[in-house]
């Protein structure tokens, strides 16, 4: 999209300019004399302040050229972009931002200069972060605007996930406004096999401000305590509030003791308020993009294949995804939501599309005979179901099939490495990944498995095994299911070491346990495993004997 002024229109322009600006009053007490407006006519009352004051500006130094390279150079400044057929104009989106802020953007302390100090130096992370930012921020900004918030809430995907939607933290946390699923559920984000409303934009975007709206009505009208509820929880900042009313002290935000990552949270965002707010000033050079939407939203009315809907929007199925990242598979949900984004110039061409598209086309289907020794299970692991979904599909009231009857199975119309940012092509492509000087294992979970008894098992962390499988430490594990793991590729023994080992017959005493055994002799408990055979999830009995390799400079 063109961001630069069109010069050629001239006199035309500027007196289209001073026909849109005929307004009853001007300046920054403009929308608070209009507080009696509805929404829409409140922001149209914001956005024409905007290009009052920027033509006030322009035409007073009688340069119009000057606004051609403004964008270019960081200066805070609004590009006007005039459609010579509509004669409207559009100011930019930082201007938007800059008119409708409401936190204390003078509040200057040590902990705002850190984080401030650190995002004026890394130019190349705030561009990599509005680049990424560009499909959903004037959603996110004009979702602000029409709610009368703070416009530097819009920021907030920033500090919670650098504006990436396929983010996912070791605490559960998903999508560009990291929410974790009891969070996400409670405001109404679906979760299902088929579709992640934690990661869909509209979705989540709306659920957000919500969950701001009622911290800031709980902490009456405080942002900075509404901020840190948002970050660890409004019980921590109820706790700390508490505790500096029992012991005398201040209850604001930068007195209160909470946790080191909410500490720095707050100061994170009004650091990258404060910056583009005034840009220069900082030495930053923000991306510009137009006040005006970069999608639309289309209605299918049923389940669609990803891959049609991008052919018949002319679009890679990536760049579908990375608007649509609430979609975990390779169709929408069955049972909604029944809509996509699409970019706005492709929507007509959307719609017309899926207009002309039969019903019975939208989705492949492939009728399965079921053959002896089939089950639900197997038969939806093979074909990349859940067997829930098999049965749904299918109408079943239980697992029980018989072989020779046929069932419906919905197939992806390409193949499935096709739809490379669907969850399973992205935890694919994760799991298949080599890392330098590592060895890839494979453990099948048994029952009773956690990520901290794997771990313990094969010397790894924990928290790292769960990322390495897309997962968080606190996931339960499906029985059967393989967990990809990497270890040190070097970790065969020395010749020292080699010199120093004992073969050791063990026989277990009462209380003795497989874990307290690799404690007492300093090997792990996948050696035991492996140098006996032996299944570590039963108990072990008092005069059962182990064979064991001790390194006597380490025995006991």
């Amino acid at each position: 999209m063109n961001n630069h002024v069109k010069i050629a229109f001239g006199v035309a322009l500027l007196s289209c300019l001073m026909s849109a600006c005929s307004l009853p009053g001007t300046g920054e007490h403009y929308l608070s004399e209009q507080s009696n407006l509805d929404t829409s006519d409140r922001k149209k009352a914001l956005l024409d302040e905007i290009l009052v004051d920027k033509f006030e500006h322009s035409s007073a130094e009688g340069d119009l050229d000057e606004l051609s390279t403004e964008a270019d150079s960081g200066v805070s400044a609004t590009v006007i972009l005039a459609d010579p057929q509509t004669q409207s104009t559009i100011p930019l989106i930082w201007d938007v931002f800059r008119e409708n802020v409401s936190l204390n953007l003078a509040e200057d302390n040590q902990r705002i200069k850190v984080q401030r100090d650190w995002y004026s130096r890394n130019q190349a992370y705030i561009t990599r972060v509005l680049t990424r930012a560009e499909p959903y921020i004037y959603h996110i900004l004009d979702e602000t605007v029409e709610r009368n918030l703070p416009s530097e809430l819009a920021l907030l995907p920033i500090v919670e996930s650098a504006f990436d939607p396929f983010a996912y933290s070791h605490g559960r946390a998903a999508g560009i406004w990291q929410f974790i699923p009891g969070t996400g559920k409670a405001y109404g984000l679906k979760q299902t096999w088929w579709y992640e409303g934690r990661r869909d934009p509209v979705a989540s975007t709306e659920a957000a401000l919500n969950y701001l709206e009622r911290l800031n009505k709980q902490f009456d009208g405080d942002w900075m305590l509404a901020l840190a509820s948002y970050n660890s929880g409004a019980g921590t900042v109820r706790r700390a509030i508490r505790r500096n009313k029992a012991a005398g002290k201040p209850t604001d935000f930068w007195s209160l003791d909470l946790p080191k990552e909410t500490r720095a949270y707050v100061p994170k965002l009004i650091a990258l308020s404060q910056i583009f707010f005034e840009p220069k000033k900082y030495n930053v050079t923000l991306l510009e993009y137009p006040f005006e939407p970069y999608f639309d939203i289309v209605e299918t009315g049923a389940q669609l294949d990803l891959a049609l809907a991008a052919d018949m929007a002319e679009l890679e199925l990536d760049e579908l995804y990375r608007l649509n990242p609430g979609f975990n598979r390779w169709a929408t949900d069955p049972d909604g939501p029944h809509r996509i984004l699409v970019p706005i110039e492709r929507s007509e061409k959307f719609r017309a599309a899926l207009d002309k598209l039969p019903p019975e086309k939208r989705i492949q289907w492939i009728r399965y005979t079921i053959q002896e020794g089939d089950s639900v299970l197997s038969i939806s692991k093979k074909n990349n179901l859940t067997p829930e979904l098999l049965m749904q599909v299918n109408h079943l009231n239980g697992t029980t099939i018989r072989a020779g009857k046929t069932l419906l199975i919905p197939t992806a119309s390409q193949a499935l490495d096709k739809y490379s940012l669907s969850a399973d092509q992205r935890l694919a492509n994760k799991l298949n990944r080599e890392r330098n000087g590592k060895q890839k294992l494979y453990h099948r979970v048994s029952a009773g498995d956690s990520f901290w008894s794997i771990s313990r098992e094969y010397e790894v962390d924990h928290r790292s095994l769960a990322s390495w499988n897309g997962m968080a430490p606190t996931d339960l594990l499906a029985e059967g299911r393989n967990l990809v793991i990497y270890t040190e590729s070097g970790q065969n023994t020395s010749a020292l070491q080699q010199q120093r080992l004992r073969k050791v017959f063990y026989k277990a005493r009462n209380g003795d346990s497989y874990a307290r055994i690799a404690d007492r002799f300093n090997i792990s408990l996948r050696q035991i495993k492996s140098w006996n055979n032996v299944n570590l999830k039963k108990y072990l009995q008092p005069g059962d004997t182990l064979t064991l390799y001790v390194d006597v400079a380490n025995a006991p």
